[in-house]
């Protein structure tokens, strides 16, 4: 019968548990990264939409310009 020193199951134990937390906190950090890309993506959102918004403002100013000139 083989007896397998302490140590080694040690070392098994460490391996396996180094295994563990690095996929842990891989999967911890794609939660912050997407909670990060997705609240810049609305800012992005926003910004755009007041762009569109003002453009539209501005069209309709030019508009009422050029009906009140004719």
């Amino acid at each position: 019968m083989f007896i397998i020193p302490w140590w080694v199951l040690l070392v098994i134990l460490g391996i396996l548990f180094s295994g563990y937390m690095s996929y842990h906190i891989t999967m911890k950090e794609r939660k912050i990264e997407q909670s990060y890309i997705e609240r810049e993506g609305n800012v992005y959102m926003e910004r755009m939409k007041k762009e569109r918004e003002q453009r539209s403002l501005n069209r309709e100013l030019i508009n009422e310009e050029k009906t009140n000139r004719s």
